[in-house]
């Protein structure tokens, strides 16, 4: 194997096991056509239905050998009718998308629920004046756990887009009473393996105040719902100059971070792929968590998964090179010298207790990952495996057809 720095007290052997034990999941809809406010750069190879969705996953997951699980979203992979109800049975639809998961060598992961593309969710969902609103959305999110458990999920993942726009638009106390009201029954309908992660955002598509706005408010609305609901951290949902790393310590060790969301982005939510704009910080965070997990080795697991938005790469491609980066960047977090920059900071010698980071950050683990691989039976280089493949052109060939012959704007839809 290639050499790597080692801390004393780790072994290569240690390495190889805890990315044996290293998963993160891939999400349904990036693999299919996104886009912006302003509008989609559509591509013939991305997915249309869940079951082209699970053909990528799989694909992605026998090139990486770490992504066994697909996140769907249940508006986007199951059918619904005008009013907003499932539109057919919760047994049969589950029981479909699972055969459909495991025909491709994965299984179906957290379940996400949608309450913020119907038009009566306008003025906001579980948080809006309306009654009758609020029971709308209530009732989509218990359908979601009952799918979930269905499918034989344990993670039940919200984000809601409640927010206000202008001062006095909402009471804003009596719309955080709501939003405990509904996730407390939705944490009391999930099944005993179930979890509930609670994410939050600053602002967008709400630009004066979001009903769960940052992580001390999810972790507030999570203990209240019950004992069972953790905090969802997406790396782009934070303000600038925020702290991420920190805040990803104070709950772990409060027994409050249950997710990732991962993706970077340079402004605000941008979802680009992980790593692509600072990759420092993302080696910080998974410091913290590499670091803890020494320290108390039976604490609950951590939930890597990826919510990014391939407007413009391929997406299949998009997606191995972020798991790749994902792998590096815990295996970096594993050979900072935690011994040495102790004695650094004992001593108070700054300087030092960094380096034990920076040296970390600087090895090149590419080729000893690339050999880790090999031994596994993977590719060493995933992407290059997955262009060598020529899977991108026949999916291009398979789909595109389909999508002009929709008659979509452009050719597609």
């Amino acid at each position: 194997m290639s050499r790597l720095p080692l801390p004393v007290g780790i072994t290569e052997d240690d390495l190889a096991a805890h990315l044996d034990a290293f998963s993160i999941e891939t999400p349904s809809w990036g693999y299919a056509d996104t886009g912006t406010r302003f509008g989609k750069f559509l591509q013939d190879a991305a997915a249309t239905t869940i079951e082209e969705k699970f053909a990528d996953a799989g694909h992605v997951h026998r090139l990486t050998g770490c992504c066994p699980s697909v996140a769907v979203h249940v508006r986007w992979d199951f059918p619904f009718t005008p009013e907003g109800a499932l539109a057919g049975d919760v047994a049969s639809l589950a029981a479909s998308a699972r055969a459909a998961a495991a025909a491709h060598g994965v299984r179906i992961g957290s379940i996400n629920p949608n309450l913020f593309e119907d038009q009566c969710y306008k003025l906001g969902s579980v948080c809006n004046e309306d009654p009758d609103v609020r029971r709308r959305a209530l009732d989509h999110l218990l359908t979601s756990v009952r799918l979930g458990a269905a499918a034989g999920s344990d993670l039940l993942s919200l984000w809601f887009a409640d927010g206000t726009n202008y001062p006095g638009q909402g009471h804003l106390r009596r719309r955080a009473a709501w939003m405990r009201e509904a996730l407390a029954r939705t944490h009391a309908a999930m099944p005993p393996r179930m979890s509930m992660l609670v994410e939050y955002k600053p602002f967008e598509p709400a630009f004066y105040h979001t009903d769960i706005a940052d992580w001390g408010m999810a972790a507030s609305f999570a203990r209240a719902a019950g004992p069972r609901a953790r905090v969802l951290v997406d790396t782009g949902h934070h303000l600038p100059g925020c702290n991420i790393e920190h805040l990803v310590a104070f709950l772990l060790d409060e027994g409050l971070l249950g997710g990732f969301h991962f993706n970077d982005r340079k402004y605000a939510d941008d979802d680009l792929t992980m790593g692509s704009i600072d990759p420092y910080q993302l080696f910080r965070i998974f410091a913290e968590i590499t670091s803890f997990r020494r320290e108390r080795p039976a604490a609950p697991p951590v939930a890597y998964m990826i919510d990014q938005s391939h407007n413009i790469k391929p997406k299949v491609e998009a997606m191995i090179q972020t798991v790749a980066t994902a792998q590096e960047h815990v295996l970096k977090s594993l050979l900072i010298d935690h011994a040495a920059a102790d004695r650094a900071r004992a001593r108070g010698d700054v300087v030092m207790a960094e380096k034990a980071w920076r040296d970390a950050f600087a090895a090149d683990v590419r080729p000893w990952l690339a050999e880790y691989r090999v031994r596994r039976g993977l590719p060493a280089d995933p992407l290059r495996a997955h262009r060598d493949d020529g899977y991108e052109a026949r999916a291009a060939a398979a789909r595109g057809p389909k999508k002009r012959h929709a008659g979509r704007p452009g050719g597609y839809a």
